[in-house]
């Protein structure tokens, strides 16, 4: 099982994002792994492609997800597990980004295929992005 970030997803969905080819070279990686995400990568890879293709794109990744992904629905618990790592690293991961190491570590994952620097600061993540 691999985390995957919501960077990964949008940079494969738009051809013209600036890492559309590094995320086709990534999927035969992916091709044999499960994919673990959570509600947040969901929200925000759908209002991204949304944004730049329109709805239907975003209905389409949304599809994608909930056919194909195992989704971590974050609750109280993970929430807090996320703050504790937001201040770990005094602000300087994103919320979303301190929620996705908090899942990872609780599921003992140690790689997240994301194009995002920041999880480079995460101890003990290693990040797939070439």
């Amino acid at each position: 099982m691999i985390f995957v970030d919501s960077s990964f997803f949008v940079a494969l969905v738009d051809t013209k994002d600036q890492w559309h080819k590094k995320a086709e070279d990534l999927m035969p990686i992916l091709a044999d792994e499960n994919i673990l995400i959570s509600d947040l990568i969901i929200v925000e890879s759908v209002t991204i492609i949304g944004k730049r293709s329109g709805g239907k794109a975003g209905e389409q990744l949304f599809n994608y997800f909930t056919d194909n992904c195992h989704i971590v629905h974050l609750d109280e618990k993970i929430l807090k597990g996320g703050m504790f790592e937001f201040l770990k690293y005094d602000g300087t991961l994103s919320v979303q980004d301190a929620v996705s190491v908090f899942i990872m570590k609780t599921k003992h994952l140690d790689k997240i295929v994301s194009f995002d620097s920041d999880f480079d600061k995460a101890d003990g993540i290693i990040r797939i992005y070439d």
